[in-house]
């Protein structure tokens, strides 16, 4: 058992030189050996060992430690990751596509991307304790809706590419003319959305055309169901497609347009020329590049389609006492919720970058953002104007910050690009899809005067101009024509034209933190989701400037760095896996579980067996399992689980063998969806391969799993892993996630590849994010959490997971059943409790849930995969003191309880079903309530030194879904 030493300890001189630093896995783990022996104590255990060894089945106990690199320390481990970000070559790139350089105010940085009470705390399911990362997702959701020039957004996505593909499906799933299977793409779009599209279109027999809409507009007749455009155009320019627009009206097709949300700010919106989905990558609003991201893709459509929307939607509801207050809408059009009937599988979002884009607009305000954006655009200006005294032909059409340059005489593409990179400049080809080979040149916020004078000496060394030769020539200036230049005022809402001084918006950031709970401030048991430490020195990496300011389409050897370190963590997830071959593409557990299936379907269809198309979920799946593979093309057959939860293996059986010519793949979680080390999974993974499918393993519950078994071991084909679960990249209010595939020798030619920037995968498979590592800069933090843990610290992190899961469940046994044990009547990571009992006397799981928070705590995941449950994972990270804290909490709420079933408080006016309860109503002059207010404020001693107030009272979900808002009100009308 790895513990904190006592001082006594240092009986020798290496005990002496390893330094407190090097204890990261006693600080990680949240109970010392005494506290550990304690909990034991009431699981009944002799040791940690003996309770892991009774809770693990011994068919897939891995009996050997991990072949893991031993634990670096903190100081040795930011050391390394600092000298893998200065391996990584910093040019000036000008290469865009989606992907600028921008400046992140430091007030945003230093209070929100590096502020734990921004990136740890949870999705806002509990909207009551998350109304600052909600008002700030709401002001996310007006900016892009204003922007756009369109009626609704969603709350973000988690790439450009992808939301070009959910708008794809969009599309086709509100078609009217069933026989149109056509999507037409602009052969001017971002190849990374060209590629992302046509990987996404293929398993749902979708025909994808890449074309010149001008052209070729006659090809958009009945057929077309959808049409995607770029504005601007990839290579730069403006142009006018109101003539391709009105060809898909006449078709009856929606209209997508891809957009750079900066240049909106002084352009015509999309939503006044024709556009339904609006979409793009808010990356340039103060979010760092990061080889690719993590960024927030923004999604905006017309009203009348909301509900198809993907993704989530924030809106304006009011609370128990009429206040206005934020939660999230239309919860259940969270499509991966219809299960296999859904067109996405969107769970999540990126919520962390999507606040700091809505910062940024906060911060700079309209005037800031339009000069902004006006300077770039004379910078161009002025870079087009000496490159044209220089003798170079660029593309006609008007443009922003792009152009789109040729070669001159006796000059070619590649020799330009080979001067360029020799004066440590990045420049973009243009080449697929354009009849003549030529450069472009993407300008952005971070451009000064300075690199117009070394761009155009690198174009005419000889002669070269300087941009204070250029400034005064005729008609530079920020204008645009009149058919492009925005008309009106932008961003008029109040809450992006009042905090420009740092104070008031330092103060603003801070007003918005104290609304929510996050792991800073206890503990977030939410059973699946697995909130543990994310350490200080884990996250120092994420703002290295060689790993924060490299774009994703950068040639790979400026990013040699990336490189070691994507090596290094594929082989350890590859050994923690037990698999032949990792993919870090995939950027949340959702596309992890898309890729891995689509995998399993190009080797059958490699094969000759594309007949291979039914996918076994057990009906206690999530409900991305079944979203995830109607998308890759699977049709969806339930198999039964028996009273324990587990997988009815005779109805397996049964279902393999009727479907055994067709059968694909069996998705299953393991441990169980019921937080239970399922015994028959080894006789599960052999029924499934000997009816010739694949066995697919969704990773959510991988922290019961590593040092212990691997699911390569046990007969998985292919695993997904969310890192920001196992493997300490924070869930940040609902994003980032990554959700990398491990996969068996025969599936590696069919891991995600990308045809921008080759990333080493075979290019059998496409590209499932738009860059080819996926959320690359937060890849460092689950490198340090393995490097500085080790493999005996990741193990022995397991195993306190285990301990823990079990010491609560054995704590609240006696008032709350506890569901779905397995041997030794233990559960794994994770337990579920047992609410329904109550429901006679009124109370419902939602009342504990929202009186929890009176206790300071978010509650564990409410009724599901139980309807009228909790499942509560407490992690490895928290004390036996917090878990205590959290049990007498629920012990103290049994109280409460069963005052109301034996009718000692009253069943409709008690502290359950008036929870939460804000400071103003506890404060407030008036009272009349059955209990006293120190019961509803403070039910237990130490509340008093440890109150979290709720900022709103108990939300009205129901009154938000009938009286839809989803941009900002009045401010005043804000508690």
């Amino acid at each position: 058992m790895t513990s904190r030493p006592p001082a006594s300890a240092l009986s020798s001189a290496n005990d002496a030189l390893a330094g407190p630093s090097d204890w990261l896995a006693a600080r990680h783990l949240g109970s010392n050996a005494d506290e550990v022996a304690a909990m034991l104590k009431v699981t009944g255990h002799a040791s940690l060992e003996a309770l892991v060894d009774e809770a693990v089945p011994e068919a897939i106990r891995l009996r050997r430690p991990l072949a893991l690199p031993a634990a670096l320390g903190e100081r040795e481990g930011v050391a390394r990751l600092r000298s893998l970000s200065e391996k990584n070559q910093l040019f000036r790139t000008y290469i865009g596509t989606g992907y600028h350089d921008c400046i992140v105010p430091p007030v945003i940085q230093r209070n929100v991307l590096e502020n734990p009470a921004w990136y740890t705390s949870y999705t806002p399911y509990q909207a009551e304790i998350s109304q600052g990362r909600l008002e700030a997702l709401l002001n996310f959701q007006t900016l892009v809706s204003d922007l756009t020039g369109m009626e609704v957004a969603n709350a973000s996505l988690l790439d450009e590419a992808t939301a070009a593909a959910e708008a794809m499906a969009m599309a086709f799933h509100l078609r009217k003319n069933d026989g149109a299977r056509l999507f037409v793409l602009s052969h001017l779009a971002h190849p990374q959305i060209v590629e992302v599209v046509q990987t996404r279109a293929k398993p749902l027999g979708i025909a994808v055309l890449v074309t010149d809409v001008f052209k070729d507009a006659a090809l958009i007749d009945a057929s077309v169901f959808g049409l995607l455009l770029q504005y601007p155009a990839t290579d730069g320019s403006l142009l006018s497609y109101d003539a391709p627009i009105a060809k898909a009206k006449e078709a009856g097709a929606l209209v997508v347009v891809a957009a750079d949300l900066l240049a909106l700010t002084v352009l015509r919106p999309p939503g006044e020329f024709g556009a339904d989905i609006v979409l793009g990558n808010s990356q340039r609003f103060g979010v760092p590049l990061g080889y690719g991201g993590p960024h927030a893709a923004f999604f905006a459509t017309k009203d009348e389609y909301k509900r198809s929307m993907p993704g989530r939607l924030i809106g304006v509801s009011k609370d128990a006492q009429g206040n206005h207050a934020l939660r999230l809408s239309l919860q259940t059009r969270e499509q991966h919720i219809r299960r296999e009937k859904a067109t996405s599988n969107i769970c999540t979002a990126q919520a962390l970058l999507a606040n700091m884009a809505s910062f940024y607009a906060v911060w700079h305000g309209p005037e800031g953002l339009r000069r902004i954006a006006a300077r770039v655009h004379l910078l161009a200006k002025a870079l087009a104007e000496g490159l044209r005294r220089a003798g170079y032909a660029l593309g006609e059409a008007p443009f922003f910050d792009t152009l789109h340059v040729f070669p001159a005489a006796g000059e070619t593409v590649d020799g330009l690009m080979a001067r360029a990179v020799a004066a440590g400049i990045n420049l973009r080809t243009l080449d697929a899809g354009l009849p003549t080979r030529s450069l472009a040149i993407s300008l952005n916020e971070t451009t000064t005067p300075a690199d117009i004078d070394a761009l155009l000496a690198l174009f005419s060394p000889k002669t070269p101009l300087t941009f204070d030769a250029l400034k005064e020539s005729p008609g530079l200036d920020a204008a645009f024509p009149a058919a492009f230049a925005r008309q009106g005022a932008i961003l008029t809402h109040p809450v992006f034209n009042r905090h420009h001084t740092e104070t008031e918006f330092l103060r603003y950031v801070r007003h918005l933190e104290l609304k929510d709970i996050s792991l800073a401030t206890s503990m977030i048991p939410l059973g699946s989701c697995t909130m543990k430490l994310n350490a200080t020195s884990e996250m120092l990496a994420v703002t290295f400037p060689g790993f924060s300011k490299l774009h994703p389409f950068v040639p790979v050897e400026q990013a040699q760095g990336y490189a070691e370190l994507f090596a290094e963590l594929e082989g350890w997830l590859a050994e923690i896996t037990g698999f032949a071959a990792v993919s870090l593409q995939p950027n949340a557990g959702s596309q992890g579980e898309y890729a891995g299936l689509l995998a399993i379907r190009d080797y059958h269809l490699s094969k000759g067996e594309g007949n291979r198309h039914v996918c076994i979920i057990p009906t206690s799946a999530h409900g991305t399992n079944p979203a995830s593979a109607a998308m890759a093309g699977f049709k969806v057959v339930a198999v039964a689980c028996d009273a324990e939860g587990n997988i009815d293996i005779a109805d397996l059986r049964a279902k393999a063998e009727a479907h055994k010519a067709d059968l694909a793949a069996l998705m299953v979680t393991y441990p169980s969806t019921f937080g239970v080390f399922e015994e028959g999974i080894v006789e599960i993974c052999r029924i499934v391969h000997a009816a010739g499918g694949q066995v697919y393993m969704d990773g959510a519950n991988m922290n019961a799993q590593v040092g212990l078994c691997r699911p390569g071991d046990i007969g998985a084909d292919v695993c997904h892993l969310n890192l920001h679960k196992t493997f300490a990249i924070p869930h940040g209010g609902g994003g980032p996630g990554v959700g990398p595939i491990g996969v068996a020798a025969h599936l590696k030619p069919f891991l995600p590849s990308h045809s921008v920037i080759g990333n080493g995968t075979s290019g059998k498979s496409g590209a499932v994010s738009s860059a080819p590592w996926g959320s690359a800069s937060i890849l460092p933090i689950s490198w340090a959490y393995i490097a500085m843990l080790g493999g005996s610290g990741v193990t022995e992190a397991t195993k306190l997971a285990i301990l823990n899961a079990n010491y609560i469940a054995r704590r609240l046994e006696n008032h709350f059943p506890v569901l779905f044990r397995g041997h030794g009547n233990l559960v794994a990571h994770e337990c579920i409790i047992d609410l329904r009992g109550w429901k006679k006397a009124g109370i419902e799981v939602e009342d504990v849930a929202k009186r929890l928070i009176d206790y300071g705590f978010h509650a564990p995941t409410m009724s599901w995969p139980v309807p009228g449950t909790l499942m509560i994972e407490p992690t490895e990270s928290e004390s036996k003191e917090e878990l205590d804290r959290f049990c007498d909490a629920m012990l103290s709420i049994h109280g409460e309880i069963e005052a109301v079933a034996s009718g000692q408080a009253d069943p409709k006016d008690n502290v359950l079903k008036n929870a939460p309860h804000t400071a103003v109503v506890v404060c407030g002059d008036a009272w009349d309530r059955p209990y006293t207010r120190e019961q509803a404020a403070f039910p237990l001693p130490w509340l008093r030194t440890h109150k979290v107030w709720s900022p709103v009272g108990r939300v009205d979900n129901v009154y938000g879904d009938r009286n839809l808002i989803c941009s900002c009100l009045p401010v005043d009308a804000y508690v």
